[in-house]
């Protein structure tokens, strides 16, 4: 055998071995998932430990690894995985985010601060980042988290977790006009979590504290167009608020909203949340999803019997809202 062929076929089984050895790391990490989806973060560790072996440069092992560890509060040993990544052209943000999250957990704030704000200058369209950032930011009490969240929203119209974030912070401030959007937007973004009870309420107790002073000009002399705007169509329903604030008023209440913005403002304010309303009043839908926002933190049994005397508004409802996906297109955001 000559000196050329050999080497040719030394090479061909390099070339070889390594599409083994990547294969069997894929699928050890395919594995290693199954164990976290689980729970089993020890199993998973193993696993990841030996898939990473195989494929030391492995970006998305080298993550799971350093987030598994952090799932199972080795935050040390989840840092030595991390921190090398963070200075690799391959990075992504999720990198810099499970980084800021160590940080975080081992107690060393200005670390992770320095993680995330290394991370908005690398992708400054990263909702997550943002979002936390401003967590971090929170749990100092910083009140300036809301502008990480504010940005975030701005940046990342898609991502559900500074809606979440900002509708909690400005329903403990005097300011509940964006608790109330920002609070839906989030319901319809993440429809069924742990967190949407909760949001749910805080639309409910947001609607009863906007109505609560006869002037809901009050609190807004710094705000800007389209507050007015949206203040100004919501004073003309206060008719309907003073008889209390229910499923029921407060279906009126967005009802005639809708069709008083669009007569108004809807070409000067384009907005999807509440094009997303027009469209559930011309589908005859509206109510339905009015009842599945506030009749279930309203009172439970209530809306269960609403869903007992009403079965086909409550499964078409159903039906539309799995096959509707929802989304806030960039530009129009108008909290300035």
């Amino acid at each position: 055998m000559n000196l050329e062929l050999r080497t040719y076929i030394t090479c061909l089984y390099c070339f070889i071995s390594s599409i083994a050895f990547t294969q069997d790391a894929n699928e050890l990490h395919e594995t290693a998932k199954t164990y976290m989806r689980q729970g089993d973060y020890a199993n998973a560790s193993l696993v990841l430990t030996k898939a990473l072996q195989l494929d030391p440069q492995n970006l998305e092992i080298s993550k799971d690894l350093a987030l598994d560890y952090l799932m199972q509060k080795e935050n040390e040993k989840g840092l030595d995985i991390i921190k090398p990544l963070l200075d690799r052209e391959d990075a992504d943000d999720q990198t810099f985010q499970i980084a800021g999250s160590i940080y975080r957990a081992l107690n060393d704030i200005k670390e992770a601060e320095k993680v995330y704000k290394k991370a908005i200058k690398k992708f400054p369209g990263s909702g997550g980042v943002y979002n936390d950032y401003g967590e971090t930011l929170w749990t100092q009490g910083d009140v300036t988290a809301i502008k990480q969240w504010e940005r975030g929203i701005e940046k990342d119209p898609e991502f559900s977790g500074n809606y979440y974030n900002a509708a909690r912070y400005y329903y403990f401030s005097k300011d509940k006009i964006w608790s109330i959007i920002y609070g839906e937007i989030f319901l319809n973004l993440e429809t069924f979590t742990a967190r949407t009870a909760e949001m749910k309420s805080i639309m409910l107790e947001s609607y009863k504290k906007l109505f609560s002073d006869p002037d809901l000009f009050k609190n807004s002399h710094d705000k800007e167009n389209f507050e007015q705007a949206y203040l100004e169509v919501m004073n003309k329903q206060l008719d309907i608020a003073g008889n209390g604030i229910n499923v029921e008023s407060l279906t009126m209440i967005r009802s005639r909203f809708i069709l008083d913005w669009f007569e108004q403002y809807g070409k000067k304010f384009p907005f999807r949340l509440f094009e997303y309303h027009r469209q559930l009043l011309q589908e005859g839908l509206f109510d339905a999803y009015n009842q599945w926002i506030f009749g279930v933190v309203q009172n439970l049994q209530a809306y269960q019997n609403w869903t007992t005397t009403h079965p086909q508004e409550y499964n078409e409802f159903g039906k539309f809202q799995k096959n509707k996906i929802f989304k806030i297109p960039k530009g129009q955001y108008w909290h300035k």
